[in-house]
């Protein structure tokens, strides 16, 4: 693949950029946000990834104001709240995340899962449509869909546009997934290439459950890394966008530098386990 680093960037169906590498913030108290993320910005990272669940916004924007970076320069993701999904409640969540970030614009907003039913799924859409029409939000997608949520949001893009217009509709630009080597989702990832949408994968490092695997002690013994830095590189050779989290400043530097090494086709194969072992829970099953 051609030589990246950590300010490589994909290009989104929206036509804005995100980063290839990201910060993500599940589970980090909102006591120690600003100094981890702070400390992320200055390691060179510029992809954070909160949630209004996640209740860490605040911090998250005091450390992207005061960290003298360009705002343009970074790029920040909130999602809407899993289980009060609808269209009054995703207007809400958005000028919520404003407010207590304090930007201007966020960057990428996600329906955090599928729950709630079609007609909650297709207003919190609506709501995001119209939020990015109104330059509140840049891009816009999904998170936690499985394969029949993205075929019925597709359907409502397509209604969207036949009833307002061309463009009209919103388009998915990225779909955030737990993604690693234990969970392929390949039915979910083709969906994603074949519509030019970028897929994240959160839980990359299997939440540390799976270091001591055997498919990685060749890999770590060969490039001199450890299993975390081993398990980010497939992925951003797999060409998702990882979205590791730790709130040790050390582990931070360590997930950053992985532009130094590049797995081989025959490495990233022996990576394949053909499992489907979730670490976290799995809306894409919802029938909801």
């Amino acid at each position: 693949m051609a030589p990246i680093n950590i300010q490589s960037k994909l290009r989104m169906n929206s036509g804005h950029e995100i980063p290839i590498l990201g910060y993500g913030l599940w589970q980090t108290p909102a006591g120690v946000a600003e100094e981890v993320v702070s400390h992320a910005l200055k390691t060179g990272y510029r992809h954070i990834d909160s949630a209004v669940v996640y209740r860490n916004e605040e911090p998250c924007g005091e450390a992207i104001r005061k960290s003298g970076i360009p705002r343009n320069d970074i790029f920040y993701t909130s999602k809407v709240l899993p289980r009060s999904m609808t269209y009054e409640s995703t207007k809400t969540s958005v000028e919520t995340s404003l407010r207590k970030t304090g930007l201007d614009y966020i960057d990428l907003y996600l329906i955090h899962a599928p729950y709630g039913g079609p007609e909650a799924r297709r207003g919190a859409w609506r709501a995001l449509v119209e939020a990015q029409q109104a330059g509140k939000i840049r891009s816009l997608g999904v998170s936690n869909y499985g394969v029949h949520h993205l075929d019925e949001l597709e359907q409502y893009i397509k209604e969207m546009e036949a009833a307002h217009g061309a463009g009209k509709g919103g388009t998915i630009s990225v779909g955030q997934w737990e993604l690693h080597p234990w969970l392929e989702r390949a039915d979910i990832v083709d969906w994603c290439a074949k519509r030019g949408v970028v897929v994240e994968a959160y839980c990359p490092l299997v939440r540390g459950q799976r270091f001591d695997e055997p498919i990685l002690q060749p890999l770590v013994k060969k490039y001199n890394k450890s299993p975390a830095q081993i398990l980010l590189r497939w992925s951003i050779q797999k060409g998702f966008v990882p979205l590791p989290k730790s709130v040790t400043p050390s582990r931070i530097d360590e997930n950053a530098a992985i532009y130094d090494f590049e797995l081989t086709a025959a490495e990233m194969e022996s990576l394949e386990t053909g499992e489907y072992s979730a670490c976290s829970w799995d809306p894409t099953v919802s029938q909801d």
